[in-house]
């Protein structure tokens, strides 16, 4: 009888979890079906290229909560990905971007900020809450241990991982004995 490594076991897991969560984020409630949702996992060596990024953007903001995420994530066995196009219009004409109307934001000139792009589409953003929460959901039904990442969003586009997206949220997943994510000593 073949003896299957817990650890291994639990990371395969972990990579299985990752799979269901892009499905969730995929099929999550879009504003008027329009699907301007994005998606990736990462894993492996890609994590630590994360984690040296987030290192860097802490010396250089001067900013010791990105190299505390940073040591956390060293530890995660994936990273979903999941972003937005939010500078696609709704057509709604609401105004929540700043413009007075949906072709006036599509004419605006689309920029970058410190670490995502705008104007976005309040719509757009909506989905992406949508696609963002239906994953999460998945992870912790599974109990994977889990947190949703603004600096793991903005570093992977810095690093153009998800070139379309003009907003990312990433989200660790780990399977150990206390979630790392949640820790009194390391998490902002």
């Amino acid at each position: 009888m073949p003896i299957l490594d817990g650890r291994e076991q639990e990371r395969r897991g972990i990579l299985e979890i990752a799979n269901l969560m892009v499905v969730a984020a995929r099929t999550a409630p879009k504003s008027g079906g329009r699907d301007d949702i994005l998606t990736a996992i990462v894993h492996g060596h890609e994590i630590e290229a994360i984690a040296a990024d987030m290192e860097k953007i802490a010396a250089e903001r001067n900013d010791p909560a990105w190299v505390k995420h940073a040591k956390i994530i060293k530890g995660a066995d994936a990273i979903v990905l999941i972003g937005v196009r939010g500078t696609k219009s709704y057509v709604t004409n609401c105004g929540a971007c700043g413009c007075k109307s949906c072709d006036d934001f599509t004419k605006v000139a689309k920029r970058s900020g410190q670490d995502f792009e705008g104007p976005n589409c309040i719509f757009k953003t909506l989905d992406l809450g949508s696609a963002v929460c239906s994953a999460a959901k998945i992870a912790s039904i599974l109990n994977a241990d889990n947190r949703l990442y603004y600096r793991i969003g903005a570093v992977t586009r810095r690093l153009r991982y998800m070139p379309e997206a003009t907003v990312i949220i990433g989200i660790p997943l780990s399977a150990t004995g206390k979630n790392p994510n949640f820790d009194r000593e390391l998490s902002l």
